[in-house]
C-alpha cells in the first residue's frame, strides 16, 4: 500500500528528473493529503491517502469528459497522463471472478439471502476491497449475485 512518505519520495524524483505531468500530479495529490490533514487535525492513515487518490482518478475521469465534449483534445491527453501516474500508486483492481468470489464469500458469512440484506453484505465487503474496486462495482456483483 502506498503511503504519503512514498509519494513525497516520488515528487522528489520527478522534480530532479524534470518530469513535469509527474510533478504537478503528485504535487496536487499531496496537496490535497495535506488539506485532509488540516481538516482531520490529524496524519491520514495509508488507507485514507488510497481513498483520496481513487477520489483524484474519479475526478480527473470527469475532466475527460467535459473536455471531451468541448472538443479538447490537449487536455485529455495531459489528463490522462495524469490518470495513469495516480494508477501506478494505487493497488491492481480486482478482477470480476475475483470481486464476485469475493462478494460470494461475504454473503455466505453474513447469511445474506435476499436483496433486503445487501446493506449488511455491503458494510463487510467494503472493508475488504482495500481500493481495489469501487463500491459501485461491488453494489453490482453483491446485487446480482443476492437476486440468483
Amino acid at each position: 500500500m502506498v503511503s504519503k512518505i512514498d509519494l513525497e519520495n516520488a515528487l522528489k524524483e520527478a522534480i530532479r528528473s524534470g518530469d513535469a505531468i509527474r510533478k504537478r500530479t503528485l504535487r496536487m495529490a499531496l496537496s490535497n493529503a495535506r488539506l485532509l490533514e488540516v481538516e482531520k487535525g490529524a496524519a491520514i492513515e495509508d488507507a485514507e491517502l488510497l481513498t483520496l487518490l481513487q477520489k483524484e482518478v474519479k475526478t480527473r475521469q470527469e475532466t475527460i469528459t467535459d473536455a471531451e465534449r468541448a472538443g479538447r483534445q490537449d487536455i485529455v491527453q495531459d489528463t490522462q497522463a495524469e490518470i495513469e501516474i495516480l494508477r501506478s500508486y494505487l493497488p491492481a483492481p480486482f478482477s470480476a471472478q475475483e470481486l464476485e468470489a469475493l462478494a460470494q464469500s461475504v454473503i455466505q458469512e453474513t447469511g445474506a439471502s435476499s436483496p433486503a440484506d445487501m446493506g449488511k453484505v455491503m458494510q463487510v465487503l467494503n472493508s475488504r476491497l482495500a481500493g481495489r474496486a469501487t463500491g459501485k462495482e461491488a453494489s453490482e456483483t453483491v446485487r446480482r449475485l443476492l437476486k440468483s
